[in-house]
């Protein structure tokens, strides 16, 4: 779609880098992926300060846009690890913890059926919770 950033994070030994796969020119970084995230939202002011308008990315020119984040696997692994322990990774995915901390750790590359088995799971899960009813 023409009105979507396309956003790919990745993970290094000390910080989070982001590129837009669809819009040149977009780069960010950060401690965090908070951080890249916002550094994200502030190259795209620079763009939209520095630049002609009809210079920007097509899906800046749409006016308002909105900001899809992907991930390779390492970097989900290593950001979603702070939030869900590979013990309860390995419960919704059914991949060793062992094996998900050599994706997280670049140690070792996943299979496409392997990351397929991955974001497959995951998005059961987040179904689940967001299915979920507390009384």
């Amino acid at each position: 779609m023409a009105n979507e950033i396309i956003m790919l994070i990745s993970a290094s030994a000390d910080s989070f880098g982001a590129c837009s796969e669809n819009c040149p020119g977009i780069w960010a970084a950060g401690d965090t992926v908070e951080a890249c995230k916002a550094d994200t939202v502030q190259a795209i002011e620079l763009i939209k300060k520095n630049m002609p308008r009809e210079d920007w990315p097509e899906p800046l020119k749409a006016g308002e846009y909105t900001i899809i984040w992907r991930y390779d696997t390492e970097s989900f692994l290593y950001y979603y690890g702070t939030f869900i322990s590979l013990a309860g990774m390995e419960r919704i995915t059914g991949i060793n913890q062992k094996q998900l901390w050599a994706y997280m750790h670049g140690r070792k590359k996943p299979r496409q059926a392997q990351k397929e088995k991955i974001i497959n799971a995951l998005h059961r899960f987040a179904r689940e919770l967001a299915a979920a009813v507390i009384l």
